[in-house]
């Protein structure tokens, strides 16, 4: 399996709703560095996995409709607690949305698979994987 993997950074605020989560449960800020993997097991006409360059910009764009956001106050997520976990989830099948669109380039329909991982701290991380 070949693979590639692109990076951005994400800055959010938001809350959570339930005693596991302690003093999170008040309102506070998360800068988390998140990772793209784009996988495919046999390489594209081109001899690549996908054009890092639109892999990159398509980060970005996913990345950036969330980027200086009070979660709390988005539509999308009211009455849900956006863990790290369900915001790698959410990344990735937006990406899978623009690849099955074409915005990653005709090249990257054939991708077997995007991972992605939120970097909370350089101690702790969460990812979601998801066929293609």
């Amino acid at each position: 399996m070949f693979s590639i993997t692109v990076r951005d950074h994400l800055m959010i605020a938001h809350s959570f709703r339930g005693e596991v989560f302690g003093p999170a449960q008040r309102l506070h800020g998360a800068t988390y560095l998140v990772d793209a993997t784009f996988r495919r097991v046999e390489l594209d006409a081109d001899n690549i996995v996908v054009d890092i360059g639109l892999a990159t910009q398509e980060l970005k764009e996913v990345v950036g409709e969330f980027t200086y956001r009070n979660l709390d106050d988005e539509p999308d997520f009211a009455g849900i607690n956006t863990s790290t976990e369900f915001l790698a989830k959410v990344i990735a099948d937006r990406l899978a949305a623009r690849v099955q669109a074409g915005k990653l380039g005709e090249g990257a329909r054939g991708l077997a698979g995007i991972t992605v991982t939120l970097h909370e701290s350089h101690i702790a991380w969460a990812s979601y994987e998801r066929a293609l």
